[in-house]
């Protein structure tokens, strides 16, 4: 990874944090947004720790205009982009009602968030990359986007929806060297998983303990991966 471009959105907290020190550990040079503006402060800090070169832009990337600005920005710090990781995704209401109660504007609201942001992302990164032929486009999914599960409601649909996102970009893409998978990294110690299961009574992996996978995948041993789905915590990775 030394000197790759790794773009990660959502990169403020939980695994979008654990991946960007993970990947500066590496030696690659970061290109982070999110919309906390002092969780990014936080996570350049430690980043810069590792001695490589961080950019942070505070953007809301569900909307057109702050994707432009992110990712102008950083191919103008390091001049083109290695890697994207749309990680970035919102729960929804805390508790998730049933969909028979799910309010309109919350349920459009996660579906653009967690499925309209890294369509808009990956179409404004993947003409850069196929310039250079080559590149790593990892999403992230979520077991409730590979099987429907009551109360998940609008998050798990949005899941749904990130799963054929990535499975029609590997396929139109899939005579190049622009490569997009997915990584389900299961259930994890965070934020979003307390607002999710707050009464939760059994053990959960670290954010730290998933990030194997991307760092897997972003590598030139999966050059030839493409259009798969990988579960960060399964005995097969």
């Amino acid at each position: 990874m030394k000197n790759k471009v790794v773009m990660i959105t959502g990169a403020s907290k939980g695994l979008g944090r654990a991946l960007a020190l993970a990947f500066a550990k590496e030696g690659a040079r970061l290109a982070l947004c999110a919309r906390s503006e002092e969780g990014l402060k936080k996570v350049k800090e430690a980043a810069l720790g590792f001695g490589v070169e961080v950019l942070t832009v505070t953007a809301d990337i569900s909307k057109s205009r702050d994707v432009e600005r992110f990712v102008a920005m950083a191919e103008e710090a390091y001049g083109y982009i290695d890697v994207l990781i749309n990680n970035a995704s919102i729960l929804g209401p805390s508790p998730m009602p049933l969909l028979l109660d799910y309010p309109e504007e919350d349920f459009a609201e996660v579906l653009r968030v967690n499925a309209v942001s890294p369509f808009l992302v990956t179409r404004r990164v993947i003409p850069g990359m196929l310039e250079r032929n080559q590149g790593s486009i990892i999403n992230v999914t979520s077991e409730a986007g590979h099987t429907g599960y009551a109360g998940w409601g609008a998050y798990g649909i949005s899941k749904f929806a990130v799963e054929g996102l990535t499975q029609t970009w590997a396929d139109e893409l899939s005579e190049t060297k622009v490569r997009v998978n997915m990584v389900d990294p299961g259930e994890m110690d965070t934020e979003m998983h307390q607002l999710a299961v707050p009464d939760c009574d059994y053990p959960l992996a670290k954010p730290e303990d998933v990030v194997g996978v991307f760092l897997y995948l972003a590598s030139e041993k999966a050059a030839e991966i493409n259009g798969q789905r990988f579960a960060a915590q399964s005995e097969e990775v």
